[in-house]
């Protein structure tokens, strides 16, 4: 075959003589190319014969035998239907030579408007369009991770704060005085006006709740400092605010814009705890504030065992993510981080919370769903390649055994949720769970553990803490299943967290 003629571009250019196109291929942002095909009128010449030659063969043509009528007569009659096809598929076969010959290792599907690209009458096709690639990076060294694995043990201090915490979620909401001013924490019921960059008619939210925090959502925007906005106003104050929205910002219409924001506040409420009484003590099955504490124990110590587990994997997780540095797709990234944000919603229904709570939850869930989707979306990139290396894979029969002990847990049938996950597309990603798990347990053979007393990690300094417990709010799902592993070892069939392990934890772990 006849070889393609360089372009000159001054970007990197890839050819390929399969379909004797000319392909160049440039870089335009991170993890995103731009490729450029020309198709050879010959090419073109060709499909276009065997499409009239397969179109001769079947069309029937009144005043004609099947397979008999003219070239010209189908061209006029089937013309355009004919083009089009013929259109599609130099499209469809040429965007898939320039990506498997060059070995683009692609995120979901080409970027082409077929609408805009014409089939010429005459000459070369030509047409472009863009795709972003999986990132490439160096792994750090997968030997000797440090990890610390504390000494924990439940004290009543610990108690204390755990039942403080119970009657904090058992409380209710209380107005205060109307001539008492916000305070940190407290919730507050507002309208707000939203005006939005390059949107003339302003929006308007009415009766909203908003949760008075260092970032918390004002209707569907996010605002940072909002405390520092908020405290000290009274009922009938309004305070003002711009804020700009990231650029991936799972609600399109105001990612990447400046929005002017106006809160009046209308009513303000304190969370007032719950008392420790009759009532209380009957929401949690005893009969006195010792056996309850004792419950509450127990539960702890089955949680400690599990946090430290899981803390080790987390480290693993931090130590990959810290010690590797690449730029993210920005359009998977944006997507990522509204699929993520719907998974955490559904998980938050499936918990059947009150909708106070789940309001609640889900300001501090959007607030950082950005930042959470960029580090798991960075930590799936990492384990993947880590897979690749130390060649762990995750077989059908590895794969059914997973899936059969979780039916189990759930009470179903295996075939049943098997087919559960196929149909919901969510096969694919237990897999890859399950190959991230063997991943981290790998990891940890080799890692560099050392036992250390809990001062030593409540001495870190604040801007460390707050990393690593960034870090173990944004590790992968896989994590958590693979420190479900250790809970199944500490865990008694009395347990009071036993009951729902799966996605909730016992009122005492709130």
């Amino acid at each position: 075959m006849a070889e393609e003629k360089q372009q000159s571009t001054g970007h990197p250019t890839v050819e390929t003589t399969e379909l004797k196109n000319t392909v160049t291929i440039e870089d335009v942002g991170p993890c995103k190319k731009k490729i450029s095909v020309e198709i050879p009128v010959e090419k073109v010449r060709q499909i276009t014969d065997e499409q009239y030659g397969e179109l001769g063969r079947q069309a029937v043509v009144p005043g004609f035998r099947k397979g008999r009528a003219p070239r010209r007569l189908l061209e006029k009659r089937f013309g355009k239907e004919t083009s089009e096809q013929i259109k599609l598929k130099l499209l469809a076969d040429a965007s898939d030579a320039a990506i498997k010959d060059n070995e683009l290792n692609i995120l979901g599907e080409p970027n082409i408007d077929h609408e805009k690209i014409e089939l010429p009458e005459e000459g070369p096709m030509k047409f472009e369009f863009e795709v972003e690639v999986k990132p490439q990076f160096e792994l750090p060294s997968l030997e000797g991770i440090p990890i610390e694995r504390p000494k924990l043990d439940v004290t009543d201090e610990h108690i204390d704060g755990e039942l403080e915490r119970l009657c904090r979620y058992s409380g209710i909401w209380t107005p205060r005085k109307d001539d008492e001013a916000i305070e940190a924490e407290d919730q507050i019921i507002a309208a707000a006006v939203l005006k939005i960059e390059g949107v003339e008619e302003e929006e308007k939210h009415d009766n909203i709740e908003i949760y008075v925090r260092p970032t918390s959502f004002v209707g569907p925007v996010p605002v940072e400092k909002l405390d520092e906005l908020l405290i000290g106003a009274k009922a009938g104050d309004t305070r003002q605010v711009t804020v700009e929205i990231p650029k991936t910002f799972f609600r399109e219409q105001y990612r990447d814009k400046k929005v002017q924001v106006e809160i009046t506040v209308k009513d303000i409420k304190y969370l007032k705890p719950a008392q420790i009484d009759e009532n209380f003590l009957s929401n949690y099955g005893v009969g006195s504030e010792d056996e309850l504490r004792e419950q509450i124990r127990t539960s702890l110590n089955a949680r400690l065992e599990r946090q430290v587990r899981l803390g080790m994997v987390e480290q693993v997780y931090k130590y990959m993510l810290e010690k590797t540095d690449f730029d993210l797709p920005t359009d998977v990234a944006a997507a990522y981080s509204m699929n993520l944000l719907r998974r955490q919603y559904a998980n938050l229904l499936s918990r059947g919370l009150p909708r106070e709570q789940l309001e609640e939850q889900m300001d501090q869930l959007r607030a950082g769903s950005e930042q959470r989707a960029k580090e798991q979306l960075k930590a799936f990139f990492i384990m993947d390649k880590v897979a690749e290396k130390l060649g762990i894979e995750v077989g059908d029969e590895e794969l059914n055994g997973q899936i059969a002990a979780l039916a189990v847990q759930q009470g179903q049938r295996p075939e049943r949720l098997r087919q559960e996950m196929e149909k919901n597309g969510s096969l694919e990603q237990f897999r890859q769970q399950i190959r991230d798990e063997k991943c981290v347990e790998k990891l940890l053979e080799s890692a560099k553990i050392a036992e250390v007393e809990p001062k030593k990690i409540a001495e870190k300094p604040p801007k460390a803490a707050k990393t690593e417990e960034k870090t173990r709010k944004t590790a992968k799902k896989a994590t958590r299943t693979t420190a479900k592993k250790a809970e199944k070892k500490t865990l008694s069939d009395k347990s009071p967290a036993k009951k729902q392990k799966k996605t909730t934890k016992k009122k005492t772990d709130k």
